[in-house]
């Protein structure tokens, strides 16, 4: 704790909390796969302020949306976790206070950090770069051949847990979480 001008300042070390999501979001991944929730429940877990509806919501985004390969799963938790922080409520669907707009750009900044360091945010194209191929998970075979090499082990959950790591930074740098 730190004293400024008689006000006492609590001065929150980020990089433990930033570590434990990150850490979380991997071992969900291993344990339970699911990009798509297991960002939302490395977050919930972290920090709470998400309900049981969006951790829901989430189940069909996994793989690139329903594994197709499409939008990759952890990206697409990431945003959703964003707007149950900080969207539009269905009582203000008309947005006179233009929130979604804040949000839309908190999502474009998680777009980024994917683009950046996967070159895309399709699942099937950060599959390429970090396995060597792309897997189609619908398919039987592809699966057992993608979990055979490692996708749930060491590929996938890296993926998550940066996600989870880049999202609490996010809410972090914009208070919308507090650390814990």
């Amino acid at each position: 704790m730190q004293r400024s001008y008689g006000v006492e300042v609590v001065i929150v070390e980020r990089e433990p909390i930033l570590d434990r999501v990150e850490s979380l979001g991997i071992e969900y991944e291993r344990k339970y796969g699911g990009c798509s929730q297991c960002v939302i429940g490395a977050i919930r877990d972290t920090f709470g302020g998400i309900d049981d509806s969006v951790f829901k919501a989430a189940t069909g985004l996994a793989g690139g949306v329903g594994l197709t390969g499409a939008t990759c799963g952890a990206l697409t938790g990431a945003a959703m976790a964003i707007g149950a922080f900080l969207g539009r409520e269905y009582d203000q669907f008309a947005d006179p206070e233009r929130i979604r707009f804040t949000t839309f750009e908190l999502v474009r900044r998680m777009v980024a950090r994917f683009e950046e360091e996967y070159g895309s945010t399709l699942c099937r194209h950060i599959q390429e770069k970090i396995m060597g191929r792309s897997y189609r998970l619908y398919d039987e075979g592809e699966h057992k051949d993608f979990i055979e090499a490692g996708g749930h082990d060491d590929k996938c959950p890296v993926v998550v847990g940066k996600a989870a790591r880049w999202l609490a930074e996010i809410l972090l740098e914009e208070d919308l979480v507090q650390g814990h």
